[in-house]
């Protein structure tokens, strides 16, 4: 199980991105071919949020079909699972295009003040677009 190393590596990146604000979602795009399980992750990600900032945050994950071109007749095909990467028409190799991602592609912010407060006559959320982050695979 793996997705605990992936879960404890996208809260390290996301702490260091945002140290100080309460964490309310993350979302993460996530590739087929990575063999990630999605239920696993997000167990995991509940473990080892505890504690942080990120406890109680909403994990959203975006899955990204696997995709590959064949140079050989221009074609672009679904790879499917478990991937096939070799032409079927002119039986020649697949690039591989898409399906590896495994991303961090939003991170959404509690507006508080420095009691932990909410901003304003209504409690607001802030969305902060950080810049796409890899996560490492360990």
């Amino acid at each position: 199980m793996h997705e605990l190393s992936i879960a404890m590596a996208v809260i390290d990146q996301v702490r260091d991105a945002v140290p100080d604000d309460r964490v309310e979602s993350l979302t993460l795009r996530i590739g087929e071919l990575v063999a990630v399980v999605p239920e696993a992750l997000d167990f995991s990600f509940g473990l080892a949020a505890d504690g942080t900032l990120l406890a109680g945050a909403r994990l959203v994950i975006e899955t990204v079909d696997g995709e590959a071109h064949c140079d050989g007749c221009g074609r672009d095909t679904p790879t499917g699972m478990p991937p096939v990467l070799w032409c079927g028409d002119c039986e020649r190799p697949l690039t591989l295009l898409a399906g590896r991602e495994l991303e961090i592609v939003r991170v959404v912010v509690a507006d508080e003040g420095p009691d932990g407060t909410a901003v304003g006559d209504t409690a607001r959320d802030t969305t902060r677009d950080e810049e796409t982050s890899h996560v490492p695979h360990r």
